[in-house]
């Protein structure tokens, strides 16, 4: 897939940008950053508060542990045909122990909920009292 603009590499990158660039690779251990920052900087604003938004919700454990926000961002990845966003939450799932047999009940969960909820939609279904 041909990228909308050029990817920004850190030898290309300007200070603002750079800094960030160090603090995803410092924060996950790794020597460079995923595409999907490179292509954000050229939005420097975007890219901060992304990754500021990125680190703190998904970067430490809250109400909800590493691996369920994984699931749930893969989930919603699926939902949204987000062929970028499956990948890479999909291997940060496989990082934070998701299994084979997790995945593909999490793709049966995905497909069920979406064809109850279209169904729910076409029909105009009303809340039933005590769910509202």
């Amino acid at each position: 897939m041909t990228p909308m603009v050029p990817l920004i590499a850190y030898e290309q990158a300007d200070a603002r940008v750079r800094a960030v660039y160090d603090d995803i690779m410092a924060s996950r251990g790794v020597d460079d950053v995923n595409n999907f920052w490179k292509a954000l900087a050229h939005d420097p604003d975007s890219l901060e508060a992304t990754w500021s938004r990125l680190k703190t919700l998904m970067g430490s454990e809250g109400a909800l542990d590493p691996l369920t926000k994984e699931l749930i961002y893969v989930a919603v990845s699926v939902t949204n045909g987000c062929d970028y966003c499956i990948r890479s939450h999909a291997a940060a799932a496989r990082k934070k122990g998701m299994t084979e047999a997790q995945f593909a009940e999490l793709l049966a969960v995905v497909g069920l909920a979406n064809q109850t909820n279209r169904l729910a939609v076409g029909y105009q279904v009303p809340v039933d009292d005590g769910l509202a």
